[in-house]
């Protein structure tokens, strides 16, 4: 699954809307598959990995606010047939990384 980090929503401020992928469609690491939409900002998310979209969190379509509230559950999409990965960091790496002040 990939979404939004708690960082990442936190430098975006309220989120209000969200345009997601489609299932079924072919994603690049490191290249756009979806955007939001907050009260500062349009943002471009980025895939982290290579594959197809499996599934999509639709309800954050109608409830995008739910990133907010909960970043790690209110995920973007479920990537299928994973073939190539950004320099991928555990929960712990992305946490000293940003205590880092990268």
């Amino acid at each position: 699954r990939v979404g939004l980090t708690d960082y990442a929503q936190n430098k975006l401020g309220d989120l209000v809307f969200v345009n997601l992928p489609e299932e079924g469609d072919d994603v690049t690491a490191g290249e756009t598959f979806a955007d939001v939409e907050s009260v500062k900002a349009v943002s471009d998310v980025y895939c982290p990995v290579t594959g197809m979209v499996g599934r999509v969190n639709e309800e954050l379509l109608d409830h995008p606010e739910l990133i907010n509230s909960n970043p790690m559950e209110a995920w973007f999409a479920e990537i299928k047939e994973v073939s190539d990965k950004v320099e991928l960091l555990t929960e712990d790496e992305y946490d000293e990384l940003l205590s880092k002040g990268v």
